[in-house]
Formats: C-alpha cells, sequence, structure tokens
C-alpha cells in the first residue's frame, strides 16, 4: 500500500492489483440476495414456511384448471368447467378493459 505525500497524485489506483474489482462485485452480489430474500419474505410471508397451508394451480394435458388449496388437513378442489353459470342475483357493476391493459372496475349506483 502506498502513501501519497501532500501534493503528490497517484492516476492509476487500481493498476497494482487487477482483482481489487473483484472483491466489489462479491460486495454487489451478497447485497442483492438479501434483496431478493427480503422481497420473497415480504411477497409470501408466513405461507412460505407454513407446510400447513398451501395452494396449486395444476394444468393437465387437456388444457384444464384445477385449483388447489390445503388448510390444515382440509384439501379443497375447485375444477375449471365450460358450463355457463345460472341463477339469480344482483349486478354489481361493469369491468373495462383499457388500451393499455389495465382493468377499471365501475360499481353499479
Amino acid at each position: 500500500m502506498k502513501f501519497l505525500r501532500s501534493g503528490e497524485e497517484e492516476e492509476h489506483f487500481f493498476d497494482d492489483d487487477p482483482m481489487s474489482a473483484v472483491g466489489n462485485l462479491f460486495d454487489v452480489a451478497l447485497v442483492f440476495i438479501v434483496a431478493l430474500l427480503f422481497a420473497l419474505m415480504a411477497m409470501f410471508g408466513k405461507e412460505l414456511f407454513d407446510p400447513e397451508s398451501r395452494t396449486e394451480l395444476r394444468v393437465d394435458a387437456a388444457g384444464r384448471v384445477e385449483l388447489l388449496t390445503k388448510k390444515g388437513r382440509k384439501i379443497e378442489s375447485l375444477k375449471q368447467s365450460k358450463e355457463k353459470a345460472e341463477g339469480k342475483g344482483v349486478r354489481l357493476g361493469t369491468a373495462y378493459r383499457l388500451e393499455d391493459g389495465t382493468t377499471v372496475y365501475v360499481p353499479e349506483e
């Protein structure tokens, strides 16, 4: 390590050791990994490590979708069907898809 005296300048500080930048890359990678872990914890929270509750979405070879939800010992299965729903109900509002792909819901008054 060189010490500079007042008035002296060293133009190429990193020329002595070409591997000195590798340590900085390692530090940046560690910060990135920690940020990803925090993002996962914020996204999934307790569900990430809780084996008692779980949700899976399965698609079979025919293209049918099945939603499996496990809470404790109870397992629920919802299967997609091509049937139309029938019955009495109340209209809640209207949904519009805008040109940019966002969906806007307008409730009825």
